[in-house]
C-alpha cells in the first residue's frame, strides 16, 4: 500500500498515515501465535477458526488497518484504568501471579491456550472469592446491548470466553464478575456471570475438533451458505474460504 505524505494532503491524514504505518510494523514484527487462542472459541464459523489457527494469509485488502490497532490499543489502555479503579474501590485484584507471569491456562499440549484479564481474590461484602475478572472496552452500541441483554445473550463469544477461564482455571465456583465500558460515555456495566458448564464443555469440544481435523488436513464446513452472509463479508478468509471444496 502507497501512503500519501504529498503537500496536498491534510495534516491529520499525513500524520495517521504515519502513525499507521507504524503501528502496523509493530504488528508485522510481532511473534505469530502457534495456538488455538480461547477468547476465540466463541465465533460461529469452526472453518474460520481452522484458517486462524493454520495462521492462513488473509485474503488480499484484509489486513487490519491502523485504526482498528488502534481501537485494539484502547481496550488494552481502559483495561488498565479498570484495574486501578477496581483497586481504588477496594477489590483485591490481581492481573499477574505471584511469578509475574500473566494468569491463563494451557491445554493439548500447548495448542489451546487462554490468558485472563485478573483475579479477584478478595474485596468489598456482597462478593465471592475467588473471582475471575475480565474487561471489555465497547462502543456505545455494543455496550447499550450488552446492558439490556446481558453477557451471554449480546456477546456469546465473550461469555464462551468466560466459561472456558472459569473452567480451565478451576474459578467456577463463584460467578465471574464481566465489567463493561462504555468507550463514548465512560459509564460501567457490570455482570456476575455464573458458570455455564455445557459451554465450557462445548467450547472445549471445539477445540478438539478444530485442532485436530486443522492438523490431519481436513477442512470443516462452513457455519454459513451464502458467501454474502453478514459474518462471511466481515471474515478475513471469506474469499479463501469460498474458493475451497465445500
Amino acid at each position: 500500500m502507497t501512503l500519501d505524505f504529498n503537500a496536498t494532503a491534510s495534516v491529520s491524514g499525513q500524520v495517521s498515515a504515519r502513525i499507521d504505518r507504524g503501528l502496523q510494523a509493530a504488528r508485522a514484527n510481532e511473534k505469530p501465535r502457534d495456538y488455538l487462542g480461547a477468547s476465540r472459541l466463541g465465533v460461529e464459523c469452526e472453518r474460520a477458526l481452522q484458517f486462524e489457527y493454520a495462521k492462513a494469509p488473509v485474503d488480499y485488502g484484509r489486513d487490519i488497518d491502523g485504526r482498528m490497532l488502534r481501537i485494539f490499543q484502547r481496550g488494552h489502555v481502559m483495561e488498565d484504568c479498570m484495574v486501578a479503579w477496581l483497586r481504588d474501590a477496594g477489590f483485591d485484584l490481581r492481573t499477574r501471579r505471584a511469578n509475574g507471569e500473566q494468569f491463563g491456562f494451557a491445554d493439548a499440549e500447548g495448542r489451546l491456550r487462554g490468558h485472563v484479564d485478573g483475579v479477584i481474590v478478595g474485596g468489598p461484602d456482597g462478593f465471592a472469592y475467588p473471582v475471575l475478572w475480565e474487561n471489555k472496552c465497547l462502543g456505545a452500541k455494543a455496550w447499550r446491548e450488552v446492558e439490556s441483554k446481558g453477557l451471554a445473550i449480546a456477546k456469546p463469544v465473550y461469555a464462551a470466553q468466560v466459561a472456558l477461564y472459569q473452567a480451565h482455571l478451576e474459578l467456577h465456583e463463584n460467578p465471574a464478575i464481566f465489567t463493561a465500558i462504555n468507550a463514548d460515555t465512560m459509564e460501567i456495566y457490570v455482570e456476575r456471570v455464573a458458570f455455564n458448564a455445557a459451554l465450557a464443555q462445548q467450547m472445549t469440544d471445539r477445540a478438539v475438533r478444530v485442532i485436530t481435523a486443522t492438523e490431519a488436513g481436513e477442512l470443516l464446513p462452513r457455519r454459513f451458505f451464502d458467501a454474502t452472509h453478514f459474518e462471511c463479508r466481515m471474515c478475513a478468509w471469506q474469499d479463501r474460504c469460498w474458493r475451497a471444496a465445500a
